[in-house]
């Protein structure tokens, strides 16, 4: 059997490395910043990790971190988010 993706409108952005500007300020959407606050999303050092059901996920820069339609968080490599997601 074949199926097709139901059509969603996810909430993401593109992990560059930080999610502050140079001015302290974040740049990046309010449910990002509250899962750092509340540990769903947490650096070790340097790196970014989300905190999912199935373990703690490693996010590259250049991933794309999303927030999916029960509030779930999840990073998407940047390759696999541009066939499965266009602009709204």
């Amino acid at each position: 059997m074949k199926y097709r993706k139901k059509p969603v409108v996810i909430e993401a952005f593109q992990y560059d490395g930080d999610m502050i500007n140079s001015i302290g300020k974040p740049y990046v959407p309010e449910w990002a910043i509250s899962a750092v606050n509340n540990n769903t999303m947490y650096y070790d050092g340097p790196e970014l990790f989300i905190r999912t059901l199935e373990g703690d996920h490693h996010v590259t820069v250049g991933d794309y971190v999303i927030q999916g339609i029960n509030g779930e968080l999840y990073s998407c490599k940047p390759d696999i988010f541009e066939k499965t997601y266009e602009v709204v």
